[in-house]
């Protein structure tokens, strides 16, 4: 059960935070975006939201054995360069240490995505990192049927 519903207790703030989804999903390639929403909150172990993005790949055509491979893309051959290449920037950003993103991460997502759409990608990185965090916190549980 869910310790509190911020939606309801802080509509203005989870309003904030939607529109930042909004800018994301309008921007970043839908497939790309639900890989590296997957990522991040797998990293984060956050349930809930491995949950719904891994249901909403899978709505959206997603294959369950790309999305399977998403916790060991390193080795997985179902992914393209680009897509490496926002998975490589996902794990970074979500695991930020005190010495930021790796230039051997950075210059690769830098070489497959215009500067426009790394902005994106990192909007979209810390737009589920945000959901992640706030989901954990309050203890969010994913339905037990759909």
């Amino acid at each position: 059960m869910s310790r509190l519903a911020i939606d309801k207790i802080s509509p203005a703030a989870y309003q904030a935070v939607f529109g930042m989804e909004q800018y994301c999903r309008d921007r970043v390639d839908p497939t790309l975006y639900e890989l590296l929403k997957l990522r991040a909150s797998m990293i984060n172990g956050c349930a809930f939201c491995t949950d719904m993005h891994s249901r909403d790949a899978l709505a959206a055509g997603e294959s369950s054995r790309r999305l399977f491979a998403v916790a060991t893309w390193h080795d997985a051959p179902f992914f393209t360069e680009r897509e490496r290449a926002a998975l490589a920037l996902t794990d970074a950003v979500t695991r930020l240490g005190e010495h930021g993103v790796p230039d051997e991460v950075w210059a690769p997502a830098a070489e497959e995505f215009t500067e426009q759409e790394l902005a994106d990608l990192l909007m979209a990185i810390a737009t589920i990192n945000v959901w992640n965090r706030l989901s954990i916190a309050v203890r969010n549980q994913p339905p037990l049927e759909v």
